[in-house]
């Protein structure tokens, strides 16, 4: 979580050195050199520019296992007692995973619908690699975790969480004993934390890797088809504009039919929350990052009326429990995947993989591109091209980051009115900044057993 003094630094640097521009510049250099050295042409070329893309996505690719099962076990293991954080802890994750799994809802109805996937590249050389379909039993046998160094190897992502999970519970089953071991594991996720924030420096290349691959394939033109150079070239944009599309209008549409409702029914200003919520929003989606505004949506939520103590304890959990941009993404990102590989899958196994990323998409907050950590893992294990499909993300990444981070940043806000309108305090007058944080939130406070 970036501090105040960090986050006034990074508002000042000038815009051409902010990592949002780097990773524009690159997708930019990515089309024209694609466009200008196609492969059938330009072979070295064209091995440089998948050199770049497989580089950093096998980077990408060593962060999986340590991350989650280190951000999970802590995550499980400081969530699991509810008795430290009273009933609001109670509600908050309630409220959390109602809001989360109508964001999936959205993704998987969007997807079906618009079929961003269909007609975008994806490498060929992955088809092989494609497992037989899976039952629901399966499924479910596999998740079983049998050897977690075995799984661990193999990428095997979700035993692993089915295992991280189940040992964050039992870390918080014997006491004061367990603190060295869930030290340990925080420790392990702070330093992947900035392990990942190294590889994502790399981003610009990878971006640049990403596209240039992609559209210098295109531009070569695809077997079977009349369009060659520039030409295929527009027709692949046209293609990747329906996934960005597509995205943003399941972002929007989860706004419209899950969060406005929930204005009206917590009887929450409108306005007034957008008011409040535009500039931190705003900053979350030119920076790609809704921990970056954090500092600024705790300042604007009290400021709303939603007292410290909650806002201080809903919003930083809710970056761990309650990114509802991030969980659309996934599913809609992976059935692009599966439909880019021509891979139809039915309902039951798509509803696992919900589940499935209800569980993965816990637990990395502040991890820049997190989501494709997630989607590269846990979409190996129903049988779909992984990396080839979050390369072939990777080329738009950024621009449907800067949506769902601002989405992720606006239901944090909103679910800390939410919790404030249940716990019955909010709206009511706060006290100045630079009082005493010992001082009341309201004179009838209920609850003084609640942390924040």
């Amino acid at each position: 979580m970036l501090k105040p003094r960090e986050e006034t630094q990074q508002a000042r640097a000038p815009w051409w050195r902010s990592s949002t521009a780097l990773i524009v510049l690159g997708l930019l250099a990515g089309v024209i050199a694609g466009g200008f050295l196609p492969s059938d042409r330009y072979p070295g070329a064209f091995a440089f520019f998948q050199f770049c893309s497989k580089s950093f996505l096998l980077l990408i690719k060593g962060i999986i296992v340590p991350l989650l099962v280190s951000t999970i076990v802590t995550g499980v293991a400081q969530a699991g007692d509810l008795r430290a954080v009273g009933r609001m802890g109670a509600k908050s994750l309630l409220y959390f995973e109602v809001v989360t799994t109508i964001a999936l809802v959205v993704g998987l109805t969007i997807a079906n619908w618009l079929r961003p996937g269909d007609g975008l590249p994806l490498n060929a050389e992955a088809h092989t690699a494609l497992a037989a379909p899976q039952n629901g039993w399966q499924i479910a046998l596999h998740a079983i975790p049998s050897n977690v160094v075995e799984h661990a190897a193999k990428g095997d992502i979700l035993p692993l969480v089915v295992f991280a999970t189940l040992f964050g519970i039992a870390l918080t089953q014997v006491g004061p004993r367990g603190a060295p071991v869930l030290g340990f594991f925080e420790a392990v996720a702070q330093v992947m934390f900035r392990y990942t924030a190294m590889i994502m420096k790399f981003t610009p290349i990878g971006v640049f890797g990403a596209m240039a691959y992609n559209v210098s394939h295109m531009a070569a033109g695809m077997p079977g088809s009349p369009l060659k150079g520039w030409p295929a070239v527009a027709d692949l944009l046209r293609h990747y504009s329906v996934l960005v599309g597509s995205l943003y209008l399941a972002l929007a549409v989860l706004f419209v039919l899950a969060f406005l409702p929930i204005l009206l029914i917590s009887r929450i200003p409108i306005v007034g929350f957008l008011k409040h919520v535009r500039e931190p929003a705003t900053l979350a989606f030119s920076t790609a990052s809704s921990e970056a505004a954090l500092p600024k949506l705790l300042e604007q939520m009290e400021a709303f009326g939603v007292p410290r103590r909650v806002a201080s304890f809903v919003i930083p959990t809710g970056y761990s429990f309650n990114l509802d941009g991030s969980t659309l993404y996934l599913v809609l990102a992976s059935l692009t995947i599966a439909q880019a590989a021509k891979v139809e899958m039915s309902l039951s196994t798509q509803i696992a993989m919900v589940l499935t990323f209800m569980l993965t998409s816990k637990g990395v907050a502040g991890v820049p591109r997190a989501t494709l950590v997630i989607i590269a893992g846990t979409t190996q294990g129903f049988g779909l091209p992984g990396e080839a499909g979050v390369a072939m993300l990777l080329a738009v990444d950024e621009v449907m980051d800067m949506a769902r981070s601002a989405l992720n940043l606006t239901g944090n806000g909103l679910a800390a009115c939410v919790i404030a309108r249940w716990e019955g305090v909010f709206g009511h007058p706060q006290p100045a900044v630079g009082a005493s944080p010992d001082a009341p939130d309201a004179p009838d406070s209920p609850s003084p057993t609640i942390v924040g």
